[in-house]
């Protein structure tokens, strides 16, 4: 997996190389989550200090089960799916081999 953060262009592109796993599940997001927590960990290897959290439990105004990667401490950025009410994230990584995230300063 290669994660490509663009903090000027807002995005935050995880691409699938082969060999990488799929990511499956719609109960709780559990495949967007499972996508969320190996792009955090390949975040991790390039030096950021992230945590992946339910949205809601910060204060946000979204669904219950929406997930986010952002940094430990604030101010910071967080990375999440913009389309997440339309299609999970998982479903673009697994089928065209990428997907393109938003990235929000904080």
């Amino acid at each position: 997996m290669k994660v490509i953060l663009n903090r000027k262009e807002q995005t935050c592109q995880v691409i699938r190389e082969k060999g990488d796993r799929k990511f499956y599940g719609v109960y709780n997001a559990q495949g967007e989550s499972k996508l969320l927590h190996a792009a955090k960990k390949e975040l991790k290897k390039q030096g950021y200090d992230l945590i992946k959290k339910r949205m809601w439990k910060d204060g946000h105004l979204v669904d219950d089960i929406q997930q986010y990667i952002r940094t430990r401490k604030i101010p910071g950025f967080c990375i999440y799916n913009r389309r997440w009410s339309v299609r999970g994230a998982e479903e673009d990584y697994n089928s065209k081999g990428e997907v393109t995230l938003a990235v929000v300063d904080l």
